[in-house]
């Protein structure tokens, strides 16, 4: 089974959630109403659905392959993304100047969402080149961006970026890689980068590797680390590629799953120095490298929903083929397709809750982006910025380690024939792990929660999203159905324990920080859970308006089961969340460190 774009959901997110005839009123965005979006999501889900998608299968079987320092990526991919740079989709969301389209993130979202679902492993080499896009945009040189901006946002070639080293994982205190400066302001650039995606292959002619390295004489610790392009060939003054850099790959990695993205182990200097370009001031490399973060954790977070998708999509057309045992109700005489049971109906359901949940908050949280960048209003771009990055913690947390669920599910649909990797469910279940821990584990999406979005505001931006959400419990409370008056009741519950949770973090963090970080994911699942629920809520009472206009009948009906579903049997999940965080964590630290 191939891949079919969710063009009505993601279309309906981006309209009634995101609010893009809004958007489309913002400077620099005047072209970029409902009927952009929706002529570029189309043609963005024809090339997905045509070209990338039927890669995916092969990549798994035929993945990239490392031979003298050259990789050869899966038979396919290396076409497909020449169409890819060709149909101008690397420059989608970058500015026009360097040669990009310049479309608002809240279309961005949704193509990126789509390219992943076609083929994770694919999409990797383009998410990491905007990456590198968003860093040399913010600090690198008028003269690093003229030489490489519009090469990396036309796709001609594409970006890495390189933080891990053997000893130094999340602990970029660590980082050994040395930057010796060069009498004619270049830097010498020597040590071993690993985990690097994309970091050799044969795609493109040129990659521009984002280096994390240390000048001598920098101070210890984070605070001395700068920032470096390191390119796999250096640019002749004419803008032609000239000599061959000193940069090697000497391996790539044999993985779990994405197994057609090569992930390179880089070797700088072995042959006298690579020779690397600082990026903005020495010293401040790492608050460099987390505009590259941030973007690739909401990328991530994309990949978690998109990946999602993929799973559910065939675990809905498997269940409708696959026939065994009779109803329980008695409607059938004889074997049923599974998809009649009311337990594989609760796994579909889940599946797709979850799944629509995530992406109507990575909508939202698009489109905050999106104000945050361009609003005239500078309280109202203050405002935005602030829901914009207490939501990527959830994006990326949230909706990857609810992708495990999703994809777990999936396998579990298919029973025994999951389990077989020609049925292709497991391939998205393997896909998914990593999705949790590359561009920081779960833990550090947390941490990040904890410490930077909520304790160092007292829980300010919390409680006004809470505050918000009451608004839409009200909104619903008014309705005449069963189903808003239910969704009303459930989120309320979470929206208080979500609350509970906050004030104990607010007020213990740094008087019991082993207490608050010992539930730190619980609390980063619970703001997750409440939030997706929140944008179903929303959905909900847009569905009930449509539907009494006679507007896509079926589609508004099923927008109000999905979130009817939610609210029974994942917002119900809020405030055990609750009791974790603010109760649980004496359980945690209590165990003597002899007796694990």
């Amino acid at each position: 089974m191939s891949y079919t774009a969710p063009l009505k959901d993601m279309l309906f997110d981006i309209q009634h959630l995101a609010g893009i005839e809004q958007i489309a009123q913002l400077p620099g965005f005047e072209e970029a109403g409902l009927e952009t979006a929706q002529a570029v999501l189309e043609e963005c889900a024809k090339f997905n659905e045509g070209v990338v998608a039927p890669l995916n299968v092969d990549g798994d079987r035929n993945p990239s392959t490392w031979k003298d320092g050259q990789v050869t990526t899966t038979p396919g991919f290396k076409d497909a993304y020449r169409k890819y740079s060709e149909g101008g989709w690397q420059g989608l969301q970058h500015p026009q100047e360097f040669g990009g389209q310049g479309l608002p993130k809240a279309i961005g979202a949704a193509c990126c969402e789509m390219l992943n679902s076609a083929n994770l492993s694919f999409a990797l080499c383009p998410l990491l080149t905007d990456g590198a896009i968003e860093a040399l945009l913010t600090a690198g040189s008028d003269a690093l961006k003229s030489v490489y901006l519009e090469k990396l946002v036309t796709g001609e070639w594409t970006g890495t970026m390189n933080l891990t080293e053997p000893q130094a994982g999340s602990d970029l205190a660590l980082v050994r890689t040395r930057a010796e400066p060069q009498p004619d302001g270049t830097y010498k650039v020597s040590g071993t980068k690993i985990f690097i995606t994309y970091g050799e292959h044969d795609m493109v002619d040129n990659i521009v590797h984002l280096v994390l390295a240390r000048i001598p004489g920098a101070p210890e610790g984070v605070k001395g680390i700068s920032l470096f392009v390191v390119p796999k060939f250096l640019v002749n003054a004419d803008g032609t590629m000239g000599a061959r850099n000193d940069v090697q790959c000497v391996s790539i990695e044999h993985k779990l799953g994405i197994k057609a993205s090569p992930t390179a182990v880089l070797q700088f200097g072995d042959h006298g120095g690579a020779i690397g370009y600082l990026v903005g001031e020495e010293n401040r490399g790492l608050e460099y490298m987390f505009i590259m973060m941030n973007a690739a954790r909401f990328a991530v977070g994309m990949q978690g929903i998109a990946i999602s998708e993929r799973a559910y999509q065939k675990a809905v057309a498997y269940a409708r083929d696959r026939v065994q045992s009779r109803p329980v109700d008695g409607s059938g005489n004889g074997p049923a397709p599974i998809i009649v049971h009311p337990d594989v109906r609760r796994m579909l359901m889940t599946m797709r809750a979850i799944t629509e949940g995530c992406r109507a908050m990575a909508s939202v949280a698009a489109a905050a982006y999106d104000a945050a960048h361009n609003h005239p209003d500078a309280a109202a771009r203050k405002q935005n910025q602030a829901f914009y990055e207490f939501l990527v913690p959830l994006v990326k947390g949230y909706s990857t380690e609810t992708s495990l669920d999703v994809t777990s599910l999936g396998v579990q649909v298919h029973g025994g024939m999951g389990f077989i990797e020609e049925t292709g469910a497991a391939q998205y279940y393997r896909d998914a792990r990593i999705l949790t821990i590359y561009e920081g584990t779960t833990a550090i999406q947390a941490n990040d929660l904890v410490g930077r979005k909520t304790m160092r505001d007292g829980g300010q931006t919390a409680q006004a999203i809470a505050a918000q959400i009451e608004k839409t419990e009200g909104e619903l409370s008014k309705r005449g159905s069963a189903d808003a008056k239910a969704v009303a009741k459930r989120l309320g519950a979470a929206r208080k324990a979500f609350l509970d949770a906050v004030s104990f973090v607010a007020q213990q963090a740094k008087s019991a920080p082993n207490a608050v970080f010992a539930g730190s994911v619980p609390y980063l699942m619970l703001a997750g859970n409440l939030v997706a629920g929140w944008q179903l809520a929303r959905s909900l009472l847009v569905a009930e308006d449509l539907l009494a206009k006679g507007e896509e009948a079926d589609f508004m009906r099923a927008k109000i089961v999905t979130a009817r579903f939610y609210a029974d049997h994942v917002l119900t999940r809020a405030p055990a969340l609750r009791d974790s965080v603010v109760e649980g964590a004496d359980s945690v630290n209590a165990l003597a460190l002899e007796a694990f």
